[in-house]
């Protein structure tokens, strides 16, 4: 039996004082496939290709993203319930009817993978019909998706 790729964690920064660690397999000497659904961090998704440099310890750091895996990513928080109650539950069922996986973070915080065969605009507007959470654009960002709009 083959053994399973080893997972590195690889140090992203979120802002000027605070990191997040995402897991990834090594598919070359510097790059990095990414094996976690980013909570925190802007502009990578599931499975993206990063390069990354040693920093202590086993931990690796985030240099750049090198290929985009056609997957994205928004986040959900819930404001009125848990990630794990009942109201979250339907939310989160919807969001597997769609086609999309997620990882929590408790208490409310879920990241959502939207993968490359479902519609962003259709997971948006499921999440934008939910009264019960406050949700995000995290990769693409919100100013990416509105960059091109022509206001009248």
């Amino acid at each position: 039996m083959a053994d399973a790729p080893r997972m590195n964690k690889i140090r992203f920064p979120v802002s000027h004082d605070s990191v997040e660690t995402l897991w990834a397999t090594r598919v070359d000497v510097d790059r990095y496939k990414l094996d976690s659904i980013p909570i925190f961090v802007y502009g990578v998704s599931w499975e993206d290709i990063v390069e990354v440099v040693p920093a202590e310890g086993e931990i690796l750091e985030y240099v750049r993203l090198i290929e985009k895996s056609g997957n994205r990513t928004v986040r959900v928080v819930f404001e009125t319930c848990r990630n794990d109650d009942g109201p979250a539950e339907r939310v989160l069922g919807g969001l597997r009817d769609l086609g999309c996986t997620y990882e929590g973070m408790q208490p409310r915080t879920v990241a959502v993978n939207v993968p490359p065969q479902v519609p962003l605009e259709t997971v948006a507007e499921f999440l934008s019909d939910q009264r019960e959470l406050q949700w995000e654009y995290a990769d693409p960002t919100y100013e990416e998706i509105t960059a091109n709009l022509r206001w009248p």
